[in-house]
């Protein structure tokens, strides 16, 4: 079983030291790397690769943020996971759009991170439970008083059955879950949500959650 190669970056050795200790306990995961700077981040990854990427916010010399908007000016395909103390939805909506996979807060971050690892491998996000709230009520608010005009072009290029996967992904299902709703396979679901992606030119299922809550779709 080929394991996932995973990278993880804080500025804590002993947190480090922490999570290594946590993914050493399933025989899946391999830890093949860590930094403590961002730098030290960008200069790994020249040599080197990673399945998931452990990025914490706050770290010196470049912070978790900035080396995010490196790895997606450079249009790496990169899947991070990001990590911080912070449970600030409109930060974490302000990630998603340069290319973060998921968001876990440290306070939560033993219950996740293994889970999380698991699900943005296989191509979903991942928000541990008190962000996905918090991103929520975000975009639900922002419902109300966003007065913008829905984008009709790239709604109106959508099929009947994108719709229908766009609206379950919104009320966050995961694709086994829509598959077993829609009577379809996972690989045609995924076909769909990648369909849906380059359509509507979004990075993830959350902004494709804000795309269909912004254009009244659920």
């Amino acid at each position: 079983m080929k394991k996932i190669k995973v990278h993880v970056a804080d500025d804590h050795m002993i947190l480090i030291e922490g999570i290594i200790a946590m993914l050493n306990t399933d025989k899946s995961i391999q830890v093949v790397g860590h930094s403590l700077t961002g730098i030290q981040v960008l200069e790994w990854f020249k040599t080197n690769d990673a399945d998931i990427l452990i990025l914490d916010i706050n770290m010196p010399e470049l912070d978790g943020i900035e080396v995010l908007k490196r790895f997606n000016k450079k249009k790496k395909h990169q899947k991070i996971i990001m990590l911080s103390s912070y449970d600030d939805a409109k930060l974490v909506k302000e990630l998603t759009t340069y290319g973060a996979d998921g968001f876990i807060s440290k306070t939560s971050a033993g219950e996740h991170i293994l889970k999380a690892i698991k699900t943005v491998h296989e191509g979903e996000s991942y928000f541990s439970d008190d962000i996905r709230e918090g991103l929520f009520k975000l975009i639900t608010s922002q419902k109300i008083v966003d007065g913008s005009k829905p984008e009709l072009k790239a709604i109106s290029s959508l099929t009947e059955r994108e719709l229908e996967v766009l609206k379950l992904v919104a009320k966050e299902y995961n694709t086994p879950e829509i598959a077993e709703k829609l009577l379809i396979s996972s690989n045609t679901v995924d076909t769909y949500r990648k369909s849906l992606l380059k359509k509507l030119n979004v990075k993830n299922a959350v902004g494709l959650a804000m795309f269909a809550v912004k254009n009244k779709i659920i």
